[in-house]
């Protein structure tokens, strides 16, 4: 730590003289009360990738950093279309996990009594856990047709309207998916797998708005004090983890095809204009637009039951999509780089999009506003809802944190939960949970991970994205 510049309360720097090989330097997004936690390998993992070639500008981390494979949860590295390169290290084993946030009508006080229901139902209609298999039956044809469309084919099949995809990061498909780059073995695994929460720090949250911190944006975003909200977060489950896994062996190869030199060899990449990272790249589009499916599904299944239990119609809850972002992901943007526009191949690895007022990528809606940024914490204490702002444009290619990030291993959190019962200290806090699994209450306990809201304040200090709304949980549904 001792070469390692503070450059202000929000940022520290990694100087190109850290490391043998950093072509560009490393900002690491942190106070000094977080900087207590940074793991040394995790600091490693974004001078790592300062070597890659092509990077541009800075190689970043937000302040949920944790150390992951190849890049550090919480890292974003942006790279030239022409003479960089492409990693799956840099988006990850779970391709577009991301968060999904609905709003309604319906207060706190309106629903508290119909919690345990609505959890119990919610539970029941959409499966959860290792290896679990959703309601929705797909054939092989479907399954490709998804991979293709994302969102849009959920949609088309009666799983929700226009403006859910209006109100999807990328409109809940990126273009040029090819179903044919992802293995069979890959298509077998998602084949029953659409409409599942999955397991890990996958969950589905019903929340209530504590608090407001930007009147403006919160009504552009519908958002109210005392207001019900749900929180989906999953991503594109076993088909992206195999995705990721068959393509991690092909760009090691191709590292050693193309003469890249790794200081580390989970950063395995290929040149972006390569046979290797094509096909790579349109195997990794099909398996974020799979999850998007997945989210749209998933978001159909919470309204019914949110009808089931209330006895009226989702619209006539107010029931509607806030936005859906995606939190690990590689893709083709156009930013401003020293006054000039270059496109760029964006990594966004435990990272989320934070694009600025006026984007053209925004919907109607919101672009007098920004972007909705959606921050999830840990189950007993609270989320964010944030707004995308100009210094994210400038300065991290319009990119912010994407949850609280982890301060125990999952070994570690069982260990220490030993002998207690976190069901029941989250009941006493008024949260009714339920899980698939017998060790995630454990693994996911709160002080496994940060304080959401001291990560939450780093980013709005730094201005990368700003406070709109607090989120606190109600009733939780766990893998």
């Amino acid at each position: 730590m001792e070469n390692i510049i503070r450059l202000d309360g929000n940022r520290l720097e990694l100087p190109v003289s850290l490391k043998e090989g950093m072509l560009v330097p490393g900002i690491i997004y942190v106070d000094t009360a977080l900087e207590q936690h940074l793991e040394t390998q995790s600091i490693e993992q974004v001078a790592n990738v300062a070597t890659l070639p092509g990077i541009v500008g800075v190689s970043m981390a937000m302040p949920d950093i944790h150390t992951g494979y190849g890049f550090p949860i919480g890292g974003v590295a942006a790279f030239d279309v022409n003479d960089g390169v492409l990693s799956p290290g840099g988006v990850g084993y779970d391709i577009n996990c991301g968060v999904r946030l609905l709003r309604s009508n319906l207060t706190r006080g309106e629903v508290l009594q119909s919690m345990k229901d609505l959890v119990g139902v919610i539970y029941t209609n959409i499966p959860s856990g290792v290896g679990s298999k959703g309601h929705v039956k797909l054939t092989l044809d479907d399954e490709r047709a998804i991979l293709r469309k994302g969102a849009l084919w959920a949609v088309e099949h009666g799983y929700g309207t226009a403006d859910d995809l209006d109100k999807t990061e990328s409109a809940g498909c990126i273009e040029g998916a090819d179903p044919a780059a992802v293995s069979e073995k890959a298509l077998e695994r998602g084949k029953n797998q659409q409409g599942t929460l999955g397991s890990g720090n996958h969950f589905l949250e019903i929340q209530y708005v504590s608090e407001i911190f930007d009147e403006a944006a919160a009504n552009a975003f519908g958002l109210f004090k005392g207001q019900i909200t749900v929180m989906i977060h999953t991503g594109s489950r076993g088909l992206g983890h195999q995705v990721c896994t068959d393509y991690l062996a092909t760009m090691e190869k191709a590292s050693k095809k193309y003469g890249i030199r790794l200081y580390d060899k989970e950063l395995a990449a290929a040149p972006f204009n390569s046979p290797e990272a094509q096909q790579y790249f349109m195997a990794m589009k099909g398996a974020a637009n799979y999850a998007w499916a997945n989210r749209q599904f998933i978001m159909h299944s919470v309204m019914e039951a949110f009808s089931k239990v209330l006895g009226a119609h989702p619209a006539a809850l107010g029931m509607s999509l806030v936005y859906d972002v995606a939190h690990n992901i590689a893709k083709v943007e156009h930013h401003i780089v020293d006054g000039k526009k270059r496109a760029l191949i964006v990594h966004r690895k435990g990272a989320t999009r934070a694009f600025a007022k006026g984007h053209p990528e925004l919907p109607d809606s919101y672009k007098h506003i920004g972007q909705p940024v959606l921050i999830p914490g840990d189950m007993g204490r609270a989320s964010y809802v944030l707004a995308g702002t100009e210094a994210a444009m400038s300065e991290t290619f319009g990119s912010t944190c994407h949850g609280a990030g982890r301060l125990m291993s999952r070994h570690k959190a069982i260990k220490s939960a030993k002998g207690r019962a976190i069901w029941r200290e989250l009941q006493d806090k008024g949260i009714t949970v339920m899980t698939a699994g017998k060790t995630t209450l454990a693994e996911e306990m709160p002080e496994a991970y940060k304080d959401v809201s001291n990560v939450v304040e780093i980013v709005h200090s730094a201005g990368i994205s700003k406070k709109v709304a607090m989120l606190k949980p109600l009733g939780v549904v766990k893998g």
